[in-house]
């Protein structure tokens, strides 16, 4: 496969369906979810991305622990009867799990046993084309579940049936503009981000009522001329910066801020858009009553390298240099591990270093943050640049995980890969690909001498130094980690199919399972009757599977041999 071909396996050729749920039995006793069940979810449940608000991704359940983890087993499997790459995690109220793939699919589950309840499937447009058509879970809000899809709509379905109940237009499809993420429910808003920087649009988080679908606010990532930050582009270049939000942010509930990450500028050569391009590769402090931008901090100025920073920051109140700091943790995909103080109204910066190697930042400026970029790897128009890390940066979207019992920060790294292209003006066609460089020109290399591609590290986000690491020779490293109390740390990711779990305070691997595909997914744990599970999605495609076509060049034995496939895994010790 070309890297054209790789980008362009991101277009759906569907079928024509009609929007349907079939309903095997309805849920009965379906716990309503309120504003108090989110802000201080049951340890038994999963009902937003990260588990919890701040997106720290950490379960507080510990009967699966280190003494036992070499006795999980498969209790359940379910194929969800689609490809491509699974990225949701699964969604758990008590004893009912939600499930989303790609082709705009939700399932419901009986979380203990499998057994579906209904399934919904929309309809999706035959013309449709993204390079990133997965999904990424359903917000939850009474009795009602919330689906961003791919086809630029944000759908509210009956939890206890998958009837529809409203369904609203959020932007154009045919203009680039898609939908990937869990929607974020605060007080009744269902607020979501768009995708599609990759198409010149630009980007947005918007706002609306849970029980009727009408829009409340709509905050632009990139301001228009007289608004703050516009002074930082030039020219018309604001109309299609890019700057998609197309990640789930989290929510401080003490300060009323949801703090949301921005994507990169487009197209991506940084002299195509002169200027520091506000609020691209940012996080922005947003308030979920007005959308009203209160803060911001920008990880990298000018944008050249498609490194968004769209995973939004974890919420940590962390010890550090003899005082208590409330934080904000974001392992960048700019290979920088940031450590940000949040207040209110504020922003600051407090610490940051590589946690892969990088030939693109000198330093760090120590008062503000900015990183002080070496002008030989930045992509430029005209001419062909080379830079490390890839692309695909320190690590992509997939989330890391913080343990409240080591006090570790858990980061899905990729060590020693590099990249580059030829950046090139060329006008932008509404509705197609415009990067600003040719598709098949994208390249993805190793260092020389390089061991190792993917790295599981844990970091002391209070001291700056790095604790442990495993290493994967073969493979990257691409999913999302779930950290427990039972001071155990999962994840998948890697080309051979494997989910494994490790110590989470020494690095050992206690225990793997070999799955159907490769997996994306984000772990989720809950309990049900007593007994603790864990649940994954395994499925191939996406970006993982782009990476893989370009390992496959490097000679070092990397195959094309993942299998597509959607497989929901549950997992127990049995008793």
């Amino acid at each position: 496969m070309t890297r054209k071909q790789w980008l362009l396996s991101g277009c759906v050729a569907c079928t024509t369906l009609i929007s349907t749920a079939a309903v095997a039995s309805p849920i009965e006793n379906y716990s309503p979810v309120t504003q108090a069940r989110l802000e201080n979810p049951e340890p038994a449940n999963w009902m937003l991305y990260r588990r919890t608000y701040d997106g720290q991704g950490y379960c507080p359940l510990d009967q699966i622990n280190t003494s036992n983890v070499k006795s999980l087993t498969p209790v359940w499997t379910f194929s969800t009867g689609v490809i491509e790459g699974h990225e949701a995690p699964p969604i758990v109220n008590n004893g009912v799990m939600f499930v989303t793939t790609p082709m705009g699919q939700v399932i419901a589950l009986n979380a203990k046993t499998g057994e579906e309840y209904w399934r919904y499937k929309r309809a999706l447009p035959e013309d449709l084309f993204q390079l990133h058509p997965t999904n990424r879970g359903v917000g939850l809000w009474q009795d009602k579940l919330y689906l961003a899809t791919t086809d630029d709509h944000l759908v509210a379905l009956d939890a206890k049936t998958g009837k529809v109940v409203w369904d609203t237009k959020v932007q154009d499809y045919k203009k680039g503009q898609y939908l990937t993420l869990m929607p974020l429910v605060v007080d009744g808003k269902v607020i979501v981000g768009g995708s599609g920087g990759e198409f010149g649009v630009r980007g947005y988080v918007v706002a609306y009522d849970a029980n009727s679908g009408k829009e409340l606010w709509r905050t632009f990532t990139i301001p228009a001329p007289g608004e703050p930050g516009s002074e930082t582009w030039k020219g018309d270049d604001w109309k299609t910066g890019g700057g998609s939000a197309w990640m789930t942010g989290n929510y401080d509930k003490d300060t009323k801020t949801i703090y949301w990450g921005v994507g990169n500028a487009a197209p991506w050569p940084g002299d195509a858009h002169p200027g520091d391009n506000l609020y691209t590769t940012s996080v922005l402090g947003l308030d979920p009553e007005s959308g009203k931008i209160k803060t911001h901090f920008q990880y990298h100025p000018n944008d050249s390298w498609d490194w968004d920073e769209v995973e939004a920051p974890m919420l940590i109140d962390l010890q550090r240099d003899g005082r208590s700091i409330k934080s904000l943790i974001h392992p960048g995909r700019n290979a920088i591990f940031w450590v940000l103080e949040r207040k209110p109204d504020k922003i600051s910066y407090v610490a940051g270093w590589p946690y892969v190697y990088t030939d693109v930042w000198k330093s760090i400026e120590p008062e503000t943050g900015k990183p002080i970029v070496d002008p030989a790897h930045k992509p430029v128009v005209g001419k062909r640049v080379e830079f490390c890390p890839s692309l695909w940066g320190g690590k992509d979207w997939p989330s890391a995980a913080y343990s409240q019992k080591t006090k570790y920060v858990y980061v899905p790294a990729n060590e020693n890969t590099c990249g580059g292209f030829s950046g090139e003006k060329v006008p932008l066609v509404p509705g197609q690909l415009w990067l600003g460089t040719k598709p098949e020109d994208i390249g993805l290399t190793l260092r020389p001498g390089a061991k190792h591609i993917g790295e599981l590290q844990a970091w002391d986000p209070a001291t700056g130094k790095k604790v442990w690491s495993h290493t994967f020779p073969k493979s990257q490293l691409f999913g999302s980690v779930l950290a427990t109390a039972g001071d155990l740390v999962f994840v998948g990711g890697t080309n051979d199919r494997n989910f494994r779990a490790f110590d989470a305070k020494s690095g050992e691997l206690l225990w793997e399972q070999k799955t159907n595909s490769g997996i994306m997914g984000m772990p989720a744990s809950y309990e049900v009757d007593g007994t603790q599970y864990i649940a994954i999605q395994s499925g191939w495609g996406v970006d993982a599977q782009r990476i893989q076509d370009a390992l496959t060049t490097q000679n070092i034995g990397v195959e094309n041999n993942v299998p597509q496939g959607g497989v929901v895994w549950v997992f127990a010790v049995k008793k």
